[in-house]
Protein backbone atom coordinates (compact mmCIF):
# COMPACT_ATOMS: atom_id res chain seq x y z
CA UNK A 1 0.00 0.00 0.00
CA UNK A 2 2.76 2.36 0.36
CA UNK A 3 3.37 4.98 -1.98
CA UNK A 4 7.12 5.06 -3.52
CA UNK A 5 9.20 8.50 -2.81
CA UNK A 6 11.15 9.84 -5.42
CA UNK A 7 13.97 7.65 -4.80
CA UNK A 8 12.18 4.35 -5.01
CA UNK A 9 10.68 5.38 -8.23
CA UNK A 10 13.92 5.85 -9.81
CA UNK A 11 14.99 2.70 -8.73
CA UNK A 12 11.59 0.82 -10.05
CA UNK A 13 12.41 2.61 -13.33
CA UNK A 14 15.86 1.66 -13.20
CA UNK A 15 14.54 -2.26 -13.03
CA UNK A 16 11.40 -2.21 -15.35
CA UNK A 17 13.82 -0.44 -18.05
CA UNK A 18 17.03 -3.47 -17.70
CA UNK A 19 14.29 -6.08 -17.48
CA UNK A 20 12.68 -4.81 -20.63
CA UNK A 21 15.93 -4.71 -22.03
CA UNK A 22 16.16 -8.11 -20.87
CA UNK A 23 13.53 -9.45 -22.26
CA UNK A 24 14.22 -7.71 -25.90
CA UNK A 25 17.68 -9.60 -25.90
CA UNK A 26 16.20 -12.98 -26.33
CA UNK A 27 14.07 -13.25 -22.95
CA UNK A 28 16.86 -13.18 -20.41
CA UNK A 29 17.96 -16.43 -21.00
CA UNK A 30 17.72 -19.43 -23.83
CA UNK A 31 14.90 -21.99 -23.89
CA UNK A 32 16.94 -25.10 -22.91
CA UNK A 33 17.74 -26.02 -19.61
CA UNK A 34 15.44 -26.10 -16.43
CA UNK A 35 11.80 -24.98 -16.62
CA UNK A 36 11.27 -21.23 -16.50
CA UNK A 37 8.76 -19.89 -13.79
CA UNK A 38 7.59 -16.86 -14.64
CA UNK A 39 6.36 -14.28 -11.54
CA UNK A 40 4.29 -11.00 -11.92
CA UNK A 41 5.53 -8.86 -8.88
CA UNK A 42 4.05 -5.41 -7.92
CA UNK A 43 6.81 -2.95 -8.29
CA UNK A 44 9.66 -2.52 -5.81
CA UNK A 45 13.43 -1.94 -5.36
CA UNK A 46 14.11 -5.45 -6.49
CA UNK A 47 13.79 -6.96 -3.27
CA UNK A 48 11.39 -9.47 -5.15
CA UNK A 49 13.74 -10.13 -8.15
CA UNK A 50 17.04 -10.83 -5.71
CA UNK A 51 14.76 -13.41 -3.83
CA UNK A 52 13.61 -15.02 -7.50
CA UNK A 53 17.24 -15.41 -7.82
CA UNK A 54 18.34 -16.81 -4.81
CA UNK A 55 15.16 -19.74 -4.79
CA UNK A 56 16.43 -20.33 -8.23
CA UNK A 57 20.01 -20.85 -7.63
CA UNK A 58 19.09 -22.70 -4.51
CA UNK A 59 16.76 -25.29 -6.22
CA UNK A 60 19.61 -26.79 -7.73
CA UNK A 61 19.01 -26.15 -11.26
CA UNK A 62 15.45 -27.50 -10.80
CA UNK A 63 14.03 -24.10 -12.14
CA UNK A 64 14.87 -20.44 -13.23
CA UNK A 65 12.79 -17.65 -12.73
CA UNK A 66 11.90 -14.55 -15.15
CA UNK A 67 10.40 -11.58 -13.21
CA UNK A 68 7.36 -9.34 -15.25
CA UNK A 69 6.56 -6.04 -12.96
CA UNK A 70 3.13 -5.08 -12.92
CA UNK A 71 1.59 -1.24 -13.06
CA UNK A 72 2.44 0.91 -10.10
CA UNK A 73 -1.14 1.01 -9.02
CA UNK A 74 -2.66 -1.89 -7.53
CA UNK A 75 -5.77 -1.81 -9.80
CA UNK A 76 -4.14 -1.77 -12.94
CA UNK A 77 -2.20 -4.64 -11.36
CA UNK A 78 -5.23 -6.53 -11.05
CA UNK A 79 -6.33 -5.56 -14.65
CA UNK A 80 -3.61 -6.93 -15.82
CA UNK A 81 -3.73 -10.19 -14.34
CA UNK A 82 -7.55 -10.47 -14.98
CA UNK A 83 -7.51 -10.43 -18.46
CA UNK A 84 -4.44 -12.66 -18.84
CA UNK A 85 -5.80 -15.32 -16.18
CA UNK A 86 -9.62 -14.51 -17.96
CA UNK A 87 -7.62 -16.17 -21.10
CA UNK A 88 -6.25 -19.07 -18.85
CA UNK A 89 -2.95 -17.53 -19.80
CA UNK A 90 -0.56 -20.81 -19.00
CA UNK A 91 2.56 -18.45 -18.60
CA UNK A 92 1.45 -17.02 -15.02
CA UNK A 93 3.27 -19.67 -12.92
CA UNK A 94 3.61 -16.97 -9.69
CA UNK A 95 1.78 -13.68 -9.24
CA UNK A 96 2.55 -11.13 -6.16
CA UNK A 97 -1.48 -9.77 -5.42
CA UNK A 98 -2.27 -6.65 -3.34
CA UNK A 99 -4.25 -8.80 -0.14
CA UNK A 100 -7.51 -7.52 -1.46
CA UNK A 101 -7.68 -9.15 -4.87
CA UNK A 102 -6.96 -12.82 -3.48
CA UNK A 103 -10.98 -13.89 -2.56
CA UNK A 104 -11.98 -12.52 -6.25
CA UNK A 105 -9.04 -14.66 -8.09
CA UNK A 106 -9.50 -17.74 -5.61
CA UNK A 107 -13.41 -17.23 -6.47
CA UNK A 108 -13.00 -17.04 -10.19
CA UNK A 109 -10.83 -20.52 -10.42
CA UNK A 110 -8.00 -18.59 -11.83
CA UNK A 111 -5.57 -19.83 -8.51
CA UNK A 112 -3.91 -22.92 -7.84
CA UNK A 113 -5.09 -23.97 -4.01
CA UNK A 114 -2.36 -24.95 -1.66
CA UNK A 115 -2.76 -28.17 -0.17
CA UNK A 116 -3.15 -28.73 3.70
CA UNK A 117 0.37 -29.72 3.84
CA UNK A 118 1.85 -27.05 1.75
CA UNK A 119 -0.52 -24.31 4.21
CA UNK A 120 0.91 -25.99 7.24
CA UNK A 121 4.82 -24.85 5.92
CA UNK A 122 3.63 -21.91 4.34
CA UNK A 123 2.21 -19.75 7.64
CA UNK A 124 4.14 -21.60 10.15
CA UNK A 125 5.31 -18.66 12.28
CA UNK A 126 3.10 -15.96 10.98
CA UNK A 127 0.70 -13.77 12.51
CA UNK A 128 -2.92 -14.44 12.23
CA UNK A 129 -4.37 -11.65 10.22
CA UNK A 130 -1.78 -11.76 6.80
CA UNK A 131 -3.05 -15.76 6.97
CA UNK A 132 -6.78 -14.61 6.67
CA UNK A 133 -6.10 -12.40 3.62
CA UNK A 134 -4.66 -15.33 1.84
CA UNK A 135 -8.16 -17.79 2.39
CA UNK A 136 -10.69 -17.99 0.60
CA UNK A 137 -13.74 -20.79 2.10
CA UNK A 138 -11.51 -22.33 4.65
CA UNK A 139 -8.67 -22.48 1.71
CA UNK A 140 -4.86 -20.84 1.64
CA UNK A 141 -4.82 -19.31 -2.14
CA UNK A 142 -2.45 -16.96 -1.70
CA UNK A 143 0.24 -17.01 1.22
CA UNK A 144 1.59 -13.59 2.48
CA UNK A 145 4.82 -11.86 1.23
CA UNK A 146 5.03 -9.09 3.28
CA UNK A 147 2.42 -7.46 5.38
CA UNK A 148 1.63 -3.59 6.69
CA UNK A 149 -0.27 -1.89 9.30
CA UNK A 150 -1.07 1.80 9.65
CA UNK A 151 0.16 3.81 12.79
CA UNK A 152 -0.44 6.82 14.23
CA UNK A 153 2.12 9.19 13.84
CA UNK A 154 2.49 12.45 15.76
CA UNK A 155 4.79 15.19 16.56
CA UNK A 156 6.37 14.92 20.16
CA UNK A 157 6.35 18.52 20.89
CA UNK A 158 3.35 19.44 20.36
CA UNK A 159 1.47 16.90 22.08
CA UNK A 160 3.70 17.57 24.76
CA UNK A 161 2.54 21.24 24.45
CA UNK A 162 -0.83 20.28 24.35
CA UNK A 163 -0.58 17.88 27.25
CA UNK A 164 -2.01 14.92 25.57
CA UNK A 165 -0.82 11.24 25.58
CA UNK A 166 -1.44 9.35 22.01
CA UNK A 167 -0.52 6.41 23.06
CA UNK A 168 -3.03 6.42 25.90
CA UNK A 169 -5.81 3.92 25.57
CA UNK A 170 -8.42 6.88 26.48
CA UNK A 171 -7.00 8.61 23.06
CA UNK A 172 -9.20 8.43 20.72
CA UNK A 173 -10.58 10.22 17.29
CA UNK A 174 -12.79 12.62 18.98
CA UNK A 175 -9.81 14.01 20.94
CA UNK A 176 -7.56 14.09 18.15
CA UNK A 177 -9.34 16.24 16.34
CA UNK A 178 -10.45 18.46 19.51
CA UNK A 179 -6.60 18.78 20.16
CA UNK A 180 -5.49 19.74 16.40
CA UNK A 181 -8.28 22.12 16.10
CA UNK A 182 -7.48 23.98 19.54
CA UNK A 183 -3.53 23.75 18.72
CA UNK A 184 -4.24 25.22 14.97
CA UNK A 185 -2.63 22.52 13.67
CA UNK A 186 -3.26 19.12 10.69
CA UNK A 187 -4.32 15.71 11.04
CA UNK A 188 -2.71 14.02 8.28
CA UNK A 189 -5.33 11.09 6.31
CA UNK A 190 -5.76 9.80 2.95
CA UNK A 191 -9.09 11.73 1.82
CA UNK A 192 -8.23 11.33 -2.20
CA UNK A 193 -10.50 9.56 -4.33
CA UNK A 194 -8.66 6.16 -3.77
CA UNK A 195 -8.10 2.97 -2.29
CA UNK A 196 -6.60 5.20 0.60
CA UNK A 197 -9.81 6.59 1.25
CA UNK A 198 -11.46 2.83 1.41
CA UNK A 199 -8.69 1.79 4.08
CA UNK A 200 -9.59 4.74 6.70
CA UNK A 201 -13.37 4.39 6.61
CA UNK A 202 -12.99 0.60 6.94
CA UNK A 203 -10.56 1.17 9.69
CA UNK A 204 -13.10 3.67 11.45
CA UNK A 205 -16.13 1.21 10.81
CA UNK A 206 -14.26 -1.50 12.11
CA UNK A 207 -12.68 -0.18 15.12
CA UNK A 208 -15.88 1.10 16.07
CA UNK A 209 -17.42 -3.00 16.38
CA UNK A 210 -19.22 -2.60 13.10
CA UNK A 211 -18.57 -4.33 8.88
CA UNK A 212 -18.70 -3.07 5.69
CA UNK A 213 -20.03 -6.45 4.75
CA UNK A 214 -21.92 -9.01 6.42
CA UNK A 215 -21.34 -12.55 5.07
CA UNK A 216 -18.87 -11.52 2.57
CA UNK A 217 -18.18 -14.95 1.43
CA UNK A 218 -21.96 -14.93 -0.17
CA UNK A 219 -20.67 -13.33 -2.98
CA UNK A 220 -23.33 -11.00 -4.69
CA UNK A 221 -25.87 -11.81 -1.94
CA UNK A 222 -23.57 -10.27 0.54
CA UNK A 223 -25.90 -8.05 2.88
CA UNK A 224 -24.27 -4.33 3.00
CA UNK A 225 -24.09 -2.87 6.61
CA UNK A 226 -22.62 0.10 6.83
CA UNK A 227 -25.97 1.56 8.44
CA UNK A 228 -25.73 1.17 12.18
CA UNK A 229 -23.89 2.47 14.93
CA UNK A 230 -20.21 1.50 13.57
CA UNK A 231 -20.74 3.10 10.64
CA UNK A 232 -22.59 6.49 11.54
CA UNK A 233 -19.63 7.03 13.85
CA UNK A 234 -16.83 6.78 11.29
CA UNK A 235 -19.45 9.02 8.93
CA UNK A 236 -19.28 11.51 12.24
CA UNK A 237 -15.22 11.46 12.40
CA UNK A 238 -14.95 11.53 9.02
CA UNK A 239 -17.34 14.45 8.10
CA UNK A 240 -15.99 16.52 11.49
CA UNK A 241 -12.84 16.04 10.13
CA UNK A 242 -13.68 16.98 6.13
CA UNK A 243 -14.94 19.82 7.44
CA UNK A 244 -12.81 20.97 10.38
CA UNK A 245 -10.22 23.66 9.85
CA UNK A 246 -7.75 20.34 11.07
CA UNK A 247 -8.50 19.22 7.58
CA UNK A 248 -5.07 20.33 5.30
CA UNK A 249 -6.11 22.22 2.07
CA UNK A 250 -5.34 18.75 -0.20
CA UNK A 251 -7.65 16.31 1.83
CA UNK A 252 -9.71 15.74 -1.26
CA UNK A 253 -6.66 14.47 -3.08
CA UNK A 254 -4.50 13.48 -0.42
CA UNK A 255 -2.69 10.22 -0.62
CA UNK A 256 0.40 8.97 1.41
CA UNK A 257 2.73 10.79 0.15
CA UNK A 258 0.85 14.09 0.45
CA UNK A 259 -0.16 13.22 4.05
CA UNK A 260 3.09 12.54 4.56
CA UNK A 261 4.59 16.07 3.12
CA UNK A 262 1.61 17.94 5.39
CA UNK A 263 2.85 15.63 8.28
CA UNK A 264 6.58 16.93 8.08
CA UNK A 265 5.60 20.50 7.57
CA UNK A 266 5.08 23.30 9.76
CA UNK A 267 1.54 22.53 10.31
CA UNK A 268 1.53 18.60 11.36
CA UNK A 269 0.73 17.40 14.07
CA UNK A 270 -1.19 14.12 13.42
CA UNK A 271 -0.94 11.37 11.06
CA UNK A 272 -2.71 8.07 10.19
CA UNK A 273 -0.30 6.43 7.48
CA UNK A 274 2.27 3.15 7.11
CA UNK A 275 5.55 2.45 8.61
CA UNK A 276 7.77 3.00 5.69
CA UNK A 277 7.23 6.69 6.00
CA UNK A 278 9.89 6.78 9.27
CA UNK A 279 12.26 5.19 6.70
CA UNK A 280 11.28 8.09 3.94
CA UNK A 281 11.93 10.86 6.28
CA UNK A 282 15.16 10.02 7.45
CA UNK A 283 16.07 9.48 3.87
CA UNK A 284 14.88 12.71 2.81
CA UNK A 285 17.19 13.88 5.89
CA UNK A 286 19.98 11.98 4.32
CA UNK A 287 19.37 13.79 0.48
CA UNK A 288 19.36 17.03 2.20
CA UNK A 289 15.41 17.50 2.05
CA UNK A 290 14.56 17.31 5.29
CA UNK A 291 15.84 18.85 8.36
CA UNK A 292 16.90 15.91 10.87
CA UNK A 293 15.12 18.17 14.31
CA UNK A 294 11.63 16.81 12.36
CA UNK A 295 12.80 13.07 12.35
CA UNK A 296 13.81 13.54 16.07
CA UNK A 297 10.07 14.74 16.78
CA UNK A 298 7.98 12.12 15.38
CA UNK A 299 6.44 9.87 17.87
CA UNK A 300 4.01 6.88 17.41
CA UNK A 301 1.43 4.68 18.62
CA UNK A 302 -1.06 2.05 18.02
CA UNK A 303 -3.77 3.49 15.08
CA UNK A 304 -6.59 5.39 16.97
CA UNK A 305 -9.37 4.41 19.04
CA UNK A 306 -13.55 5.28 18.08
CA UNK A 307 -14.49 4.39 21.44
CA UNK A 308 -11.80 4.48 24.48
CA UNK A 309 -13.24 0.86 25.39
CA UNK A 310 -12.84 -0.63 22.45
CA UNK A 311 -9.20 -1.58 21.11
CA UNK A 312 -8.93 -0.32 17.27
CA UNK A 313 -8.60 -2.40 14.37
CA UNK A 314 -5.51 -1.18 12.37
CA UNK A 315 -5.62 -1.02 8.72
CA UNK A 316 -3.83 -3.70 7.31
CA UNK A 317 -2.12 -4.14 4.06
CA UNK A 318 0.48 -6.17 2.21
CA UNK A 319 0.33 -8.92 -1.12
CA UNK A 320 0.41 -12.20 -1.09
CA UNK A 321 2.11 -14.93 -3.57
CA UNK A 322 -0.15 -16.91 -5.12
CA UNK A 323 -0.10 -19.81 -8.07
CA UNK A 324 -1.77 -19.22 -11.42
CA UNK A 325 -4.21 -22.35 -11.87
CA UNK A 326 -3.39 -22.93 -15.76
CA UNK A 327 0.49 -22.55 -14.64
CA UNK A 328 2.17 -25.98 -16.48
CA UNK A 329 4.85 -26.25 -13.70
CA UNK A 330 2.42 -25.60 -10.16
CA UNK A 331 4.82 -28.13 -8.47
CA UNK A 332 7.90 -26.23 -9.13
CA UNK A 333 5.91 -22.65 -8.58
CA UNK A 334 4.89 -23.94 -5.05
CA UNK A 335 8.94 -24.77 -4.05
CA UNK A 336 9.58 -21.17 -5.50
CA UNK A 337 6.70 -19.75 -3.46
CA UNK A 338 8.11 -21.93 0.17
CA UNK A 339 11.57 -20.40 -0.70
CA UNK A 340 10.98 -17.05 -1.42
CA UNK A 341 8.46 -16.31 1.45
CA UNK A 342 10.83 -17.80 4.02
CA UNK A 343 11.07 -15.82 7.48
CA UNK A 344 14.32 -15.46 6.42
CA UNK A 345 13.55 -13.21 3.27
CA UNK A 346 10.35 -12.05 4.36
CA UNK A 347 13.16 -10.66 7.66
CA UNK A 348 15.26 -9.60 4.64
CA UNK A 349 12.67 -7.59 2.52
CA UNK A 350 11.57 -5.79 5.28
CA UNK A 351 15.30 -4.53 6.19
CA UNK A 352 16.06 -3.97 2.13
CA UNK A 353 12.28 -2.51 0.93
CA UNK A 354 11.22 -1.24 4.55
CA UNK A 355 7.52 -3.68 4.03
CA UNK A 356 7.14 -5.51 7.14
CA UNK A 357 7.12 -8.68 7.44
CA UNK A 358 4.33 -10.93 8.41
CA UNK A 359 6.40 -13.81 10.61
CA UNK A 360 6.47 -12.63 14.48
CA UNK A 361 10.23 -13.45 14.73
CA UNK A 362 11.23 -11.18 12.28
CA UNK A 363 10.43 -8.82 14.78
CA UNK A 364 12.64 -10.10 17.41
CA UNK A 365 15.88 -10.05 14.61
CA UNK A 366 18.45 -7.55 16.14
CA UNK A 367 19.09 -5.54 12.78
CA UNK A 368 14.85 -5.05 12.70
CA UNK A 369 15.00 -3.55 16.32
CA UNK A 370 17.14 -1.09 15.12
CA UNK A 371 15.96 0.07 12.32
CA UNK A 372 12.33 -0.16 13.06
CA UNK A 373 12.54 1.08 16.99
CA UNK A 374 8.50 0.67 16.65
CA UNK A 375 8.93 -2.85 15.94
CA UNK A 376 6.95 -4.83 18.65
CA UNK A 377 3.90 -1.50 17.91
CA UNK A 378 4.42 -2.77 14.10
CA UNK A 379 4.31 -6.78 15.12
CA UNK A 380 0.98 -5.85 17.45
CA UNK A 381 -0.45 -3.76 14.92
CA UNK A 382 -0.37 -6.52 11.71
CA UNK A 383 -1.42 -8.95 14.41
CA UNK A 384 -4.50 -7.66 15.40
CA UNK A 385 -5.44 -5.69 11.91
CA UNK A 386 -8.58 -5.25 10.37
CA UNK A 387 -8.57 -6.44 6.71
CA UNK A 388 -10.80 -4.86 3.97
CA UNK A 389 -13.90 -7.22 3.05
CA UNK A 390 -12.73 -10.32 2.14
CA UNK A 391 -14.99 -10.67 -0.78
CA UNK A 392 -14.80 -11.85 -4.64
CA UNK A 393 -16.76 -8.39 -5.03
CA UNK A 394 -14.12 -6.31 -3.46
CA UNK A 395 -13.87 -3.55 -6.23
CA UNK A 396 -17.90 -3.06 -6.28
CA UNK A 397 -17.76 -3.38 -2.52
CA UNK A 398 -15.09 -0.73 -2.21
CA UNK A 399 -16.15 1.33 -5.27
CA UNK A 400 -19.49 1.79 -3.68
CA UNK A 401 -17.64 3.42 -0.89
CA UNK A 402 -15.35 5.41 -2.37
CA UNK A 403 -18.38 6.76 -4.61
CA UNK A 404 -20.41 7.67 -1.33
CA UNK A 405 -18.44 9.08 1.50
CA UNK A 406 -16.19 11.14 -1.06
CA UNK A 407 -15.17 13.78 -0.38
CA UNK A 408 -14.84 13.59 3.53
CA UNK A 409 -16.69 16.95 3.95
CA UNK A 410 -19.99 16.07 2.50
CA UNK A 411 -20.20 12.91 4.51
CA UNK A 412 -23.33 13.35 7.11
CA UNK A 413 -25.64 11.11 9.02
CA UNK A 414 -27.11 9.43 5.50
CA UNK A 415 -24.09 8.72 4.66
CA UNK A 416 -23.66 4.99 5.68
CA UNK A 417 -27.33 4.47 4.91
CA UNK A 418 -27.54 5.49 1.27
CA UNK A 419 -23.66 3.58 1.02
CA UNK A 420 -25.71 0.18 1.73
CA UNK A 421 -28.36 1.27 -0.47
CA UNK A 422 -25.97 2.36 -3.18
CA UNK A 423 -23.63 -1.42 -2.68
CA UNK A 424 -26.88 -3.16 -2.56
CA UNK A 425 -27.80 -1.79 -6.10
CA UNK A 426 -24.04 -2.06 -7.28
CA UNK A 427 -23.80 -5.76 -6.23
CA UNK A 428 -27.48 -7.00 -7.71
CA UNK A 429 -26.09 -5.68 -10.84
CA UNK A 430 -29.09 -2.47 -10.88
CA UNK A 431 -26.29 0.19 -10.91
CA UNK A 432 -22.86 0.49 -13.00
CA UNK A 433 -19.64 2.05 -10.61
Amino acid sequence: MALFGSRRARSILALGTALASCIAMSGCSSDSGPPKLTWYINPDNGGQATRAQQCADASGGAYRVDIQILPTDATQQREQLVRRLAAKDSSIDAMSLDVVYTAEFANAGFLRPFTPEEQARLTDGMLPAPIETGMWKDTLFATPIKSNAQLLWYRKSLVAKAGVDPTSPTFIWDEMQKTAVEQGKKISVPGARYEGFMVWINALVLSAGGQILTDPEAGKDAVPSMAGPAGDKAAEIVGTLGRSPAAPADLTVAQEEQARAVFQGDNGMFMVNWPYIYAAARTAVEEGTLDQSVVDDIGWARYPRVFADRESAPPLGGANMAIGAYSKHPDLAVQLAECATSVEKATQYMLDEGEPSPFAASYDDPRIREAYPFADLIRESIAQGGPRPITPFYVDVAGSVINTWHPAESVGPQTPADTDSFMADVLSGKRLL
